[in-house]
């Protein structure tokens, strides 16, 4: 099912870079205020270590996830889909199939 960037129209691809750019903004909102909130109520330097893997771990996880090649796209749409960044909805204007390629991986 891989996409690649022959496929995409020049619309589809404006279409795809303003929906992977919003979840992608979404997803960092919310998580500088999930660090802000935590970091407003540590005390000890274990909560310090434990606020410190965490943002190891989501940076290696949002790195991993925003990838922006045409051959994955569909993927990382549904995947952000199913996590709540991104609303099919602001995929309208790609192609039926790829519309219903994204919904059906979002239901997986």
């Amino acid at each position: 099912m891989h996409v690649s960037e022959a496929e995409w129209t020049d619309i589809e691809k404006k279409i795809a870079r303003t929906a992977f750019d919003q979840a992608y903004k979404r997803e960092i909102e919310a998580l500088l205020k999930q660090v802000q909130k935590e970091a407003s109520t540590l005390v000890e330097l274990d909560e310090l270590w434990q606020l410190h893997d965490f943002l190891s771990a989501r940076r290696h996880e949002i790195e991993g996830k925003y990838d922006y090649q045409y051959s994955a796209l569909l993927f990382v749409f549904a995947g952000l889909v199913k996590d709540g960044w991104l609303h099919v909805n602001e995929l309208e204007g790609l192609s039926k199939d790829k519309l219903s390629k994204v919904s059906a991986l979002a239901r997986m």
